[in-house]
Parts: structure tokens; sequence; C-alpha cells
């Protein structure tokens, strides 16, 4: 997406934030003042309503329709839980970091005010981030789908025993698995859970989803780089009986003996401002430690 040049309409603007940092309050108040000042609505989450004591605000996995702009004031985590709530909508992200790795969050807090000042001019362009879409099939009944904009964890709650998985393309056995785990992840996810289990970093333009098993006991079982247009299965067929699907690190689903996880990518991107001075590499240097 991008709308360099033409001038656009900002009407409802969505505050989204991280809980407990003593440096969101200030920077909510001057957000504010700077929208209303030109006569833009906004709307808080819960998290934003209580940092400015209000009693009303929306549940960031449940977006308010009608939004022209949601901006995220934290980190990934924060991000990651907005995503989900964007959905399908394609608002548009202004992702603001606040300290940490902030490997997604694409603008410095100094910079929200003149990054407004660009997206109201529609000086602006978006890197659309593609999700994947899961879903457990539990005896032939589907329990989903579930989205996520970085990865899809498959692992086991006790370090005792390995999972036994068996992993589909598109109904081809690729392989069956003695692992702690397994993971598959979006381009952007590439450089998270993935990377640290011996994944490669894809480029986020590129359309790919990659799969990762954790911790493999042969070790010739490599992570793969799959299309965009594959469908992953993999199934339950062994270990601790306590195992659990996790969707970006965040939300939990408990898994069963024979239980079927099938992902693909989801019909729709989630739409990220992405500075014109942004490059990806230069990220990787600097929040990496590359070179």
């Amino acid at each position: 997406m991008s709308r360099n040049g033409s001038e656009t309409t900002l009407r409802r603007v969505g505050i989204v934030s991280k809980p407990g940092r003593e440096d969101i309050p200030g920077l909510i108040t001057s957000v504010v003042s700077w929208l209303g000042g030109r006569g833009i609505e906004v709307e808080y989450d819960l998290v934003t309503a209580a940092y400015l004591r209000r009693s009303a605000g929306f549940d960031r996995e449940k977006l308010p329709p009608g939004l022209d702009l949601l901006i995220v004031l934290g980190g990934d985590g924060t991000l990651l839980s907005a995503a989900r709530g964007v959905g399908r909508s394609q608002t548009p992200i202004l992702a603001v970091n606040l300290g940490g790795l902030g490997f997604m969050m694409t603008t410095g807090p100094d910079e929200l005010l003149p990054q407004l000042e660009r997206v109201v001019a529609g000086d602006y362009t978006t890197s659309c981030r593609s999700v994947l879409s899961t879903e457990i099939v539990r005896n032939g009944v589907s329990l989903g789908p579930r989205n996520a904009l970085n990865d899809i964890v498959i692992n086991k709650a006790a370090v005792a025993r390995l999972m036994l998985l068996d992993a589909y393309i598109d109904r081809e056995l690729v392989s069956s698995y003695r692992a702690d785990g397994m993971i598959i992840s979006t381009p952007t996810g590439s450089t998270a859970y993935s990377l640290s289990a011996g994944g490669p970093v894809i480029y986020p333009s590129v359309s790919a989803i990659c799969l990762t098993p954790i911790c493999p006991h042969t070790l010739t079982n490599r992570p793969l780089v799959l299309p965009d247009a594959a469908t992953i299965e993999v199934v339950i067929r062994g270990g601790d009986k306590d195992s659990y699907l996790t969707i970006d690190g965040q939300v939990g689903l408990e898994l069963r003996l024979n239980d079927r996880i099938r992902t693909r990518l989801a019909d729709y991107c989630v739409h990220i401002i992405q500075p014109d001075r942004l490059r990806f590499f230069e990220v990787l240097r600097s929040k990496m430690k590359w070179g």
C-alpha cells in the first residue's frame, strides 16, 4: 500500500499501548493533543484508557470498525497483539518503539509527530506483512482458525520426552520428526523464535513460509523454506501428554494425540507504515548487531 503524494484524510485514529511504562502517558497526551488540534477523533484500547484515567476503551484484539490508522506504542509483543485485532481490515499501523529490541517497530518516539504529519499528507508507504492462518483438526472437526503475524509453535510442556510429529506439505509426507517441537513462521517471524532454533532470515517481502524443527533428534532434519501457496499439516503422533499450540508467543491452545495442525497463509496481510529511510539490512545490523 502506498499513499505517496496523495493527501489522505484521517478521521478516526486508534491507540494501543504497552502497560507499565512511565513514559507512555506523556506521549499519549502529546499525540492526542496533536490529533485533536486537527479535528481527528481518537479511540483508546483499555491500557491506553487506563493511562488517561478513562473508563472506556476497546479490546486490542477486537478493534472498533472504521479506524483510519492504528498507533501502537510499545514493542514487538504489543504490535503482535494489535495486529491480530487489525485482521483483514487493512488499517495501517504506525509502530512506535519504546525500548527493547523492537525489531518490527519502525518509528521512535521522537519521530512520531513528524511521521504523523507525513501520514496526514499522504506521504507514506507501508510494508505488507503476510499472516498465517492455522486450525486444529480434532476428530474431523476444525477448531479455528487462529491467525499469527510471526509464528505458530507446536511444543511440549515438559523437557522429559521428545514429541513425535509427522509433517505434510500439500498432503505429501515430508518427514516424521522426533523433536522438542515445530515452528511455522512468516518472513516477519523468521527473525524471532525460528531464528533462535536455527532457521533462516527471510526478507519480509519474500512470499514464503518457514518450517523449523526445534532441537530435532536427527541432525539432518533442517529448516524448510516453502512457497506461499503451500498448506502445512503437522500431526501429533506421540510424546508428553501436555503439548501446546502457541500463536505469536501469546495465545496458547492445548493439543491432543492425533490432532492435525493445518496452516496456510491468510488471504490478507497486515500493513505497517515504513519510513523511507528505514532499510531491512540496516535494521539487522543495528538490532541484531550484525557486523
